[in-house]
């Protein structure tokens, strides 16, 4: 269905070269200049997508860890500023 609203479109001479090139042709990778990437670039490129995943889940993790031992010595400072009733 969307190849037919897309080669509509185009003339009718180039009709079936890119019915033939959309039949024949797989799909790749490619970055954003449309360049098709290698095997190798897609895996580096997967290297550094998880790298840089990896980090950010540590920085909130550390965050995370950070805010929780701040919570706690409040609550602790909170506690002890209390007047003993007794």
């Amino acid at each position: 269905m969307a190849m037919r609203s897309a080669t509509a479109r185009v003339p009718r001479l180039w009709r079936p070269a890119m019915e033939k090139l959309a039949r024949r042709s797989p799909r790749f990778f490619s970055d954003d200049r449309g360049r098709i990437l290698s095997e190798e670039e897609r895996a580096a490129e997967n290297v550094y997508i998880q790298k840089m995943e990896r980090e950010r889940m540590e920085k909130l993790r550390r965050k995370a860890e950070k805010e929780r031992l701040e919570a706690e010595k409040a609550k602790s400072e909170k506690r002890s500023e209390e007047p003993h009733k007794g």
